[in-house]
């Protein structure tokens, strides 16, 4: 009797992502698939997942909050301040920075912690304008108990991911995330190519207004005189398209490009200027001083761009 292949032999174990059944934005795009099929809907899947996932996470995680007498405004603040904090408080304008929130906006919520005697509130003595803040005693014995619910709870709501697809949905997240909050080098970091980009998303708007073709790549918005960008004749308002071989849709991409040809000491590069197609090769710092340097610090900069 020949010997029959079972469904699905040869996939990795625990790879059971084939037998996911249809959920809710799955009946969304097959039903604009048929009213809309010269429309691309494809973004949908992901976009409005996103979206949907979220709401269900934040009602889960408004009820243990709720438990503990707090809205999830509240928790912000109160574990920021036990993360932070220090013995002499922290100041408004900080708080204000690691939450980013106008100072209208942290004051209401500072009322309210006041009112309920989770935090103390009293001028700084380094500077009339400002506050400093801190965690009472009742503030503190809160965060110890709500932090480990808390932790529980998200643990919970993720049980249908194996350590490993949280690990890859992790680094997805975060590959998406920095697009919109920007990065930075380490100040110590031996990379230089001395360029200011604009992600993939902002270069598509940005393009598309002057009608340029809006292809996702990274734009350059500023070179840095007299460093290897500017010495490989790359300028401002270039769309670098290609780095050795690897499509530049992510500052993850430059940064796995560099990583590819640190041995050469050379990263060539494709790129358009307005609609004309460019080639620049960019010298690279020795193979050894590169060594786990490139994508070391990632944090937030004044606006969406990558310092490079």
């Amino acid at each position: 009797m020949p010997h029959t292949r079972r469904r699905g032999a040869g996939r990795e174990p625990g790879d059971d992502h084939h037998c996911t059944p249809r959920d809710s934005v799955d009946a969304l795009l097959a039903s604009w698939a048929a009213t809309r099929p010269d429309l691309d809907f494809s973004p949908v899947a992901v976009v409005a997942r996103l979206g949907r996932a979220r709401g269900h996470i934040d009602a889960e995680l408004d009820r243990v909050f709720a438990a503990h007498g707090l809205t999830a405004p509240d928790f912000g603040v109160l574990v920021t301040l036990a993360r932070i904090g220090a013995a002499d408080g922290v100041t408004q304008r900080r708080l204000m920075e690691e939450l980013g929130l106008t100072s209208g906006t942290v004051s209401v919520r500072m009322d309210r912690l006041v009112e309920h005697g989770l935090v103390d509130r009293r001028p700084d003595p380094e500077s009339r304008r400002s506050t400093r803040i801190t965690l009472t005693d009742k503030g503190h014995e809160l965060f110890e108990r709500v932090v480990p619910a808390h932790l529980a709870n998200e643990r919970r709501l993720l049980a249908a991911l194996s350590d490993h697809e949280q690990e890859l949905l992790a680094g997805l997240l975060r590959k998406l995330l920095v697009e919109f909050e920007g990065s930075r080098p380490p100040a110590t970091a031996p990379l230089r190519l001395g360029l200011t980009l604009a992600p993939a998303h902002v270069a598509i708007a940005l393009r598309a207004s002057v009608g340029l073709d809006p292809l996702p790549a990274l734009l350059v918005r500023s070179v840095e005189a007299g460093g290897p960008s500017a010495e490989a004749g790359i300028r401002a308002g270039d769309l670098l398209v290609e780095a050795g071989g690897r499509e530049l849709r992510s500052v993850a991409a430059l940064y796995a490009a560099i990583e590819d040809h640190a041995a050469d000491g050379r990263l060539r590069l494709r790129l358009l200027r307005g609609a004309e197609r460019h080639q620049a090769t960019v010298r690279l710092a020795a193979a050894a001083a590169l060594q786990g340097a490139p994508a070391a610090t990632a944090g937030r900069t004044a606006r969406d761009e990558h310092v490079v």
